[in-house]
């Protein structure tokens, strides 16, 4: 995640937020019928201090937060909106939607559409080829490749002189073409770097494997499963985008589904989604990027809590678009955001740090 160690100043940023007239009041979110089980925080006997104080700071000062949601022990207990946002309106993912790439990946290799994460991803990709910058390497690009952001392409996106930097691709016609056009930097597999395109990429491969849209097959195999039918693809570009170069919107109920569904295993009301070795295998490290643990598309977020460090799961999205899933407590947070391009979307990292983990990590 990049500037994360911008927490220190967030972290200040909590302590030091004033109280107005405004006063918050907790209520238990309500039950839609949507799937999810609510219960009072009250139930969890914690201190809530810290949560009430949190809330009210929140509702007192500028800030560009939309939803803020928290799940313990598989029920939703904190579910808040804030800044003219809503419960039943779709936010845009950003590059949370990479993270439901990986699943959907994880599902195309368990329903036998690809065979592994180590094939060529020429393999599966017929259309469009390599017509510049030839190079054998490309040749040895593999699923996994792109799933860790190790392509060796000249794609970096927090790099602006790099030619696959998302931005410079989205101005052109064929955003496969030029992607797959773009020239060697590193062998593959030796470099990570944080690419968007190599996301597209996978869905690109996903749906030609699979004979489906890629918004086809998230329908099929894991929304309706889950529920989740207030939901759309889409991207803020003007052009044409072809289905898989675009983007989820998906409300926070739902996203929190998803961490849900990470945090169980694959499964969702006993049936399983996808499976529980491709859950394990993607949430695990499989290389570095900025200097933080990266599996396929999930980054692996530490937490200095009391003396105990504490591992999220974690999808992240441009403006503050979060699934944080956090094993060793059976808890899932999300956080929606409106802080695009803006370091003020690192808040809901200071949130967890000195809100929401210190009142559910016991003491020694």
């Amino acid at each position: 995640m990049k500037n994360i160690a911008t927490l220190t100043f967030f972290t200040l940023l909590i302590s030091t937020l004033c109280y107005g007239q405004n006063t918050y009041l907790y209520s238990q979110p309500k039950e839609h019928n949507d799937g999810w089980k609510t219960n009072n925080l009250q139930s969890q006997k914690i201190d809530t201090t810290r949560i009430y104080k949190l809330f009210s700071q929140i509702l007192n000062q500028k800030n560009k937060l939309h939803s803020v949601l928290l799940i313990k022990n598989d029920q939703l207990i904190i579910e808040e909106y804030f800044n003219t946002t809503s419960a039943d309106q779709p936010h845009d993912l950003r590059s949370t939607t990479k993270s439901i790439r990986s699943i959907l990946m994880g599902i195309a290799i368990d329903k036998g559409f690809i065979a592994s994460v180590d094939d060529p991803i020429s393999k599966y990709l017929k259309n469009p080829i390599v017509t510049k910058n030839i190079d054998n390497r490309k040749e040895t690009i593999t699923i996994k490749h792109l799933l860790t952001m190790s392509s060796g392409l000249d794609c970096n996106d927090w790099n602006k002189k790099s030619k696959g930097q998302e931005d410079k691709v989205s101005r052109k016609k064929d955003w496969l073409q030029y992607t797959l056009n773009l020239p060697m930097i590193n062998e593959p597999g030796a470099v990570s770097n944080y690419c968007s395109m190599g996301a597209i990429l996978i869905a690109e491969i996903i749906s030609q494997a699979s004979g489906m849209t890629i918004d086809k097959f998230a329908d099929q195999y894991v929304f309706n499963d889950l529920g989740i039918t207030n939901v759309h693809w889409g991207h803020t570009s003007d052009k044409e985008i072809i289905p898989s170069g675009k983007r989820l919107y998906m409300t926070s109920r739902d996203m929190a589904k998803i961490g849900q569904l990470i945090l169980n295993n694959g499964l969702w009301n006993e049936k399983q989604i996808v499976s529980q070795k491709w859950i394990e295998e993607s949430t695990t490290p499989k290389t570095k990027i900025t200097g933080i643990d990266y599996g396929y598309f999930w980054w692996n977020i530490p937490f200095k809590i009391e003396e105990k460090m504490v591992i999220s799961k974690t999808a992240t999205g441009n403006g503050g678009q979060y699934i944080m899933i956090f094993p060793t407590l059976d808890m899932v947070a999300v956080f929606t955001g409106g802080a695009y391009n803006s370091q003020e979307d690192k808040l809901p990292f200071a949130i967890m740090k000195d809100i929401f983990l210190p009142t559910f990590v016991k003491k020694k």
